[in-house]
């Protein structure tokens, strides 16, 4: 069990899911010469479909928003966990996210829906954890998704 794996069971007593494959012409994941890992957008799967599909604040509420949200912060593990696994290494930093939330033009609370992530990782690893953020606002993701999530992580070998 990897320690990614051993941290998410032992501190919050989350089972990561197996890293899923990409659905379109693209890479789950890509690193730089110098550490820093590139994380594909997240949706929130769970045992392969969506959690819940729709637009935040008119079909589903803030609340419902974060647990989708907490579930591409999951899924992003889950990532981490196959990057690491192939290619050994470790987490030095949550350097960014970037989160996009489906909703309307009046909705303001897209920080609020991504903050669903943001303390799902910190919680998980700590300082390690603190990262950068952008919560934006779109009209509709892929697969009606509520929310998707990217990250940029920092690995050291």
């Amino acid at each position: 069990m990897s320690y990614i794996r051993e941290l998410a069971k032992e501190l919050i007593e989350v089972d990561l899911p197996i890293a899923t494959s990409p659905v379109a012409s693209y890479k789950s994941f890509q690193i730089s010469a110098e550490g820093i890992l590139f994380i594909s957008g997240q949706l929130p799967m769970k045992d392969g479909e969506l959690m819940l599909s729709g637009i935040i604040g008119e079909d589903l509420s803030i609340e419902e928003g974060q647990i989708c949200a907490r579930q591409c912060a999951i899924n992003i593990l889950s990532q981490l966990d196959k990057y690491i696994d192939e290619n050994g290494g470790r987490i030095v930093k949550i350097l960014q996210l970037t989160g996009f939330v489906a909703c309307n033009k009046t909705f303001t609370s897209h920080p609020q829906v991504i903050n669903g992530a943001s303390d799902f990782l910190n919680n998980v690893l700590g300082d390690s954890g603190q990262h950068s953020r952008q919560a934006v606002g779109v009209p509709s993701l892929p697969l009606n998704a509520p929310v998707e999530i990217s990250a940029i992580v920092e690995i050291k070998a």
